[in-house]
């Protein structure tokens, strides 16, 4: 697929742009894959150009999977250089640190009208990096956010457990169950010993038009079950413009991804990566696979109805 590289020192942001091949003024910002280039983001790009919008995919750095005082200002310049090059609505969708990316950039820009969020959390974090450090492939970083704002941090949970013990939890709680990456007591631990302050959840009340939230019960990277009914709750509670959509499934891992997105992924073997990743999708797999076909369905129709409506 041809496409456009940018990066921050030229662009203000990091990414990739992939034109829909029958032409769109519609846009989705899609944040999924270490690099805006990878495998993943290249078969997010294919599946949801092949929807009939032109997307950007987008990544804090050149592989770099970490997050950190993310500038939120490269989700504005990138909102920017789509609307300059004729996009009349802009889209955004993330799943996992990228969905609690999302749900954020949604309710800060006013230009975002449809936002997919797959397994966010409904509060931003502390930030953290990836890589070797002391025997550690993860670790918190001290004083930062998992984003930023104009030089400033945006407010955040802390982590409980700091470097190296925050590893240390997500290293042992993975073998004990058998999961390719278990880091749900984690963040158990540090709601249950730092209580979410009001200016750490996200205002989802801001996002515009139409919001579709995607999570399973049985995640085992944080509970986004229990998020995802918090963010119901606090739409029911406070006045918001836009049309929330939630779909909770029992079983589907952390890996809500649409199906047919997966099987551009792996051509071969998408459901038996997912098995080897997550008990849960061993234990039920034709549950997992049923749950990913309805976020094809849902995912799809949600796209067509906001690129068909004026």
């Amino acid at each position: 697929m041809k496409h456009l590289h940018f990066d921050v020192e030229t662009a203000g942001f990091y990414g990739a742009y992939w034109a829909c091949a029958g032409g769109s003024d519609c846009a989705v910002i899609a944040m999924i894959g270490d690099d805006p280039e990878d495998r993943l983001a290249r078969s997010a790009a294919k599946w949801l150009c092949g929807r009939g919008v032109n997307v950007l995919t987008m990544s804090p750095a050149k592989k770099d999977y970490g997050h950190h005082n993310y500038p939120l200002e490269r989700i504005e310049a990138a909102i920017s250089w789509l609307k300059a090059n004729g996009n009349q609505k802009i889209g955004i969708a993330g799943a996992s640190t990228t969905g609690t990316l999302a749900l954020t950039a949604a309710a800060m820009f006013p230009d975002i009208t449809l936002t997919i969020a797959m397994t966010p959390s409904d509060f931003v974090w502390q930030g953290f990096m990836q890589g070797k450090r002391d025997g550690c492939k993860e670790w918190p970083v001290e004083g930062e956010s998992l984003f930023s704002y104009r030089g400033k941090p945006l407010p955040y949970m802390p982590f409980c457990y700091q470097h190296p013990d925050y590893w240390h939890c997500i290293a042992a709680e993975s073998k004990r169950t058998g999961d390719m990456v278990n880091s749900r007591k984690l963040f158990d631990d540090s709601e249950a010993a730092h209580p979410i302050r009001p200016e750490e959840f996200i205002p989802i009340e801001n996002i515009r038009e139409k919001l579709l939230l995607i999570g399973a019960e049985d995640d085992v990277l944080w509970d986004t079950a229990k998020y995802i009914r918090r963010m119901e709750k606090r739409f029911a509670e406070k006045p918001h413009a836009c049309e929330v959509e939630t779909a909770v499934y029992a079983h589907g891992t952390h890996f809500v991804f649409p199906e047919g997105m997966l099987k551009i992924m792996l051509p071969v073997g998408a459901g038996l990566f997912v098995r080897l990743a997550f008990q849960a999708a061993k234990q039920f797999p034709e549950a997992c696979r049923q749950t990913r076909q309805d976020i094809d369905r849902r995912v799809s129709a949600a796209i067509h109805t906001w690129t068909s409506t004026e």
